[in-house]
């Protein structure tokens, strides 16, 4: 069996943290507690270490036609400073991942991909390269880089602390590049981005500085109430705010038309991308499955894999479910036959050998009070 890797910032909380198998990644799933943890993004802050996500640079002077082809959003609206999300897609419509694209300057993009998917999204754009015989560089730089998450209704307040940029100017997926951290070497780049539906910043800046800036911003944060947070609430956070998990509501098999996420989809950009044939079906010839939300009638939890049955047939399978810390309610989202998609309707979640009510509801289950 392979040794786990491990992030810059994992000896800053080996003694403190229960940590798991995620991936490969030898990563903190809970530090006081899940529940402890979710609460403190929805009040105050949380800070993760987020450095196992997968960082690849691709540059030249073909790099932004290139970009245009393989993923699913128009990446000719984007200006420096400016990030998108995205996915990028087989030919059949299924999902390779999902990610956000940080445009550093002319003809210099920075891909954030998913941390199991880094070494075949990797794979995936040197194919698609050679395809495209075109000016184009592609560079996977993870090892550079370490990566923190501060997220939650405190998480400018504290960062403000120690940066003299106005972070009130850093709107929503924007971001600053060569920004200095008091008493942290080196420049960061902080974006207005995050996976927990609140409000917040990530963090990139060299692997070797992030331990330095994790003890900083926990320092700095005490009075704000700020906590270390694991997989565990990152998980949580994610599901109530309705954000796609790669594996879960996005796969190979599962489009992102299917996941509803259609806004990052643009079937009318003036370049034609992998996997744009399928998807203009699916969008002309409806879709015959969606994801739906999923609200437990009968006690118990809907999990990952668990068939969705209307009567006696069988419609769907719950990507995602858990019992939500804020609503105090047992939810999951469910891959369901269209037909069977609309709000109110009753379906039963088969959950080992017994069939528990169940109806969809809209997502996403929490959103903030901007």
């Amino acid at each position: 069996m392979s040794e786990l890797k491990r992030t810059p910032i994992f000896p800053a909380y080996e003694r403190v943290a229960k940590t798991i198998d995620f991936g490969g990644w030898d990563l903190p799933v809970q530090f006081s507690g899940i529940k402890e943890e979710h609460e403190a993004v929805r009040t105050k802050a949380g800070l993760f270490d987020v450095s196992h996500m997968g960082e690849i640079l691709v540059s030249g002077s073909e790099s932004r036609h290139f970009l245009q082809t393989v993923c699913t959003n128009d990446v000719t609206k984007l200006v420096p400073n400016k990030a998108q999300y995205t996915m990028m897609c087989y030919e059949d419509g299924g999902t390779v991942d999902d990610f956000i694209v940080y445009m550093l300057a002319e003809n210099e993009y920075l891909l954030v991909v998913n941390a199991a998917n880094t070494e075949k999204d990797f794979a995936w754009l040197q194919e698609q390269n050679h395809f495209f015989h075109a000016d184009v560089i592609i560079e996977n730089k993870t090892e550079n880089y370490a990566q923190l998450a501060l997220q939650g209704p405190k998480a400018e307040q504290i960062l403000q602390k120690v940066v003299d940029e106005p972070l009130h100017t850093i709107s929503f997926f924007r971001f600053k590049k060569d920004v200095v951290i008091e008493g942290i070497n080196g420049k960061a780049l902080i974006s207005r981005t995050g996976y927990t539906g609140e409000d917040g910043f990530e963090i990139y800046l060299n692997s070797e500085n992030g331990e330095d800036l994790w003890h900083l911003l926990l320092e700095k944060g005490n009075e704000e109430g700020i906590q270390p947070i694991g997989l565990g609430a990152r998980d949580t956070l994610r599901f109530e705010a309705n954000l796609a998990l790669y594996g879960q509501e996005l796969s190979a098999d599962i489009s992102p038309l299917e996941a509803g996420l259609g806004f990052a989809v643009k079937l009318n950009k003036d370049t034609d991308f992998i996997g744009k044939d399928a998807l203009e079906r699916q969008a002309n010839n409806g879709m015959e499955r969606q994801l739906a939300g999923i609200e437990m009638i009968d006690k118990g939890i809907p999990r990952h894999g668990y068939p969705v049955f209307h009567g006696e047939d069988e419609i769907g399978f719950i990507t995602s479910g858990t019992q939500s810390p804020t609503l105090n309610k047992n939810i999951g989202l469910a891959l369901v036959q269209s037909a069977f998609a609309e709000i109110g309707t009753e379906v039963e979640i088969q959950v080992r050998k017994r069939r528990l009510k169940a109806k969809l509801v809209k997502t996403p289950f929490y959103q903030r009070n901007k």
